[in-house]
């Protein structure tokens, strides 16, 4: 960082000082992950300089060749990783892809059919609070009382209500597999689009661990951090005789020219992807969760739907006479960053909730395994049991110090956050 050194040591200090605060916590934030090197690499790669409004072949800026022939490369690895027929790396966003595919087959007032955001669901999906809760008319289904699960057969009675033209499923807080058949086949009953957004579990579906909604859906999204290890960034996949019509709802329907820089980093994320130690921290990922959850169980915190079948952990704090917002700040006194968030019928503000949601891709990256989970469990019913007790949470914050050094980012430089 020589030139920034020279050139603006107030930054440069800033980053120093963040790249030692995600080195000494352990972050089990759901939807955060550690990318490597390479990608900020090519985040910081001359293909910043470039504007090219358009698509390969067809832009409206000269000086595009290599453009070109980067973004025909990160579309064909994107294709190739998850066998979809076709692939736009232009979004800026997961929510920017959404937008993309909205634009591409709805109407302004048109009908979507999507899941509450209090019970896992995500804004852009459809919620008063976004643009697309404004847009378009928007109904919700939910998941079971009993078991917390989708409800399948409600899913199935509002669309045969509500007639929408577009199915969401996807979610940021469900910690289980999704039916992709079963949306399928209601979409196919009431001839709606079916779009699903994996942001969360797409480096779990890349590396095959759980299932692929690509055979099944119109549409998928999906962002590139989170379990995919890589930059802050939207994709859309669809079926080949949607690609005209999504390459243009991007460009020039909804976003201008491309962050090529990000798209270069894209790249190189769907090329880590096929790597054998992608697939075996998206194997370790799972396994992690499924540990850290019966762990916290027996500690008597219970998991929302009973257990979790992917990276996410989320807990009930109710019978703990804890709330999310007090639990969240007194782990992240310790160096356990997590967040606080609404459970199913939960009755706190989002702002209170009484749920904490936990992921273990941030960890496992850090070569943190089944031991280490059971430890961190440990820690954490420490934290929220005794978080008056100074005595208590020092210790708990050594062991905390002690891990993080034991298991450090991998490739990140001890001065910087990463190598030089």
């Amino acid at each position: 960082m020589d030139f920034l050194e020279r050139d603006d040591r107030e930054v440069l200090e800033l980053i120093r000082k963040e790249g030692l605060r995600q080195r000494m916590t352990l972050n089990m934030i759901a939807a955060e992950n550690t990318a490597p090197p390479s990608i900020l690499d090519a985040l910081g790669s001359v293909f910043n300089n470039k504007t090219a409004e358009g698509y390969p072949g067809r832009r409206y800026h000269t000086g595009c060749r290599v453009t070109d022939e980067l973004e025909l490369l990160a579309v064909g690895r994107a294709k190739s990783l998850f066998h979809a027929e076709h692939a736009n790396v232009q979004p800026h966003s997961g929510v920017n892809a959404n937008l993309g595919v909205y634009q591409a087959v709805l109407r302004p007032g048109d009908a979507l059919l999507s899941m509450k955001l209090s019970h896992g669901g995500h804004l852009s999906h459809g919620d008063p609070a976004s643009l697309t809760g404004r847009v378009y008319r928007s109904f919700h289904y939910g998941v079971k009382a009993d078991t917390e699960f989708l409800d399948y057969d409600e899913i199935r009675a509002l669309a045969l209500k509500h007639r929408p033209r577009m199915i969401v499923a996807g979610a940021s807080s469900y910690p289980r597999l999704i039916d992709y058949g079963a949306f399928r086949s209601i979409a196919d009953e009431i001839s709606a689009y079916f779009l699903v957004d994996m942001a969360h579990i797409a480096g779990l579906v890349a590396a095959c661990v759980i299932p692929s909604p690509v055979p099944h859906a119109d549409f998928v999204t999906f962002t590139t951090y989170k379990t995919m290890m890589g930059p802050h960034g939207g994709i859309i996949l669809c079926k080949g005789k949607y690609a005209n019509k999504i390459d243009r709802a991007v460009f020039p329907g909804t976003q201008g020219t491309p962050t090529l820089s990000l798209v270069a980093a894209k790249a190189v994320c769907f090329n880590l992807a096929t790597t054998p130690r992608f697939i075996e921290v998206q194997q370790r990922t799972v396994r992690n969760a499924a540990v850290l959850c019966e762990a916290l169980k027996v500690k008597g915190y219970r998991p929302v739907s009973g257990g979790t079948d992917n990276h996410l952990v989320l807990l009930d704090l109710r019978g703990k006479g804890l709330k999310g917002d007090a639990a969240e700040r007194a782990l992240e006194d310790v160096g356990i960053l997590t967040n606080r968030n609404v459970i199913p019928f939960d009755p706190e503000s989002t702002k209170t909730t009484s749920g904490l949601r936990f992921g273990t891709a941030g960890v496992t990256v850090r070569g943190m395994g089944e031991g280490e989970m059971e430890k961190i469990a440990g820690l954490i019913d420490l934290a929220l049991t005794s978080p008056q007790e100074r005595d208590v949470t020092n210790r708990v914050k050594e062991e905390v110090g002690a891990l993080c050094l034991r298991f450090p980012l991998p490739g990140f430089a001890e001065e910087e956050g990463r190598d030089p």
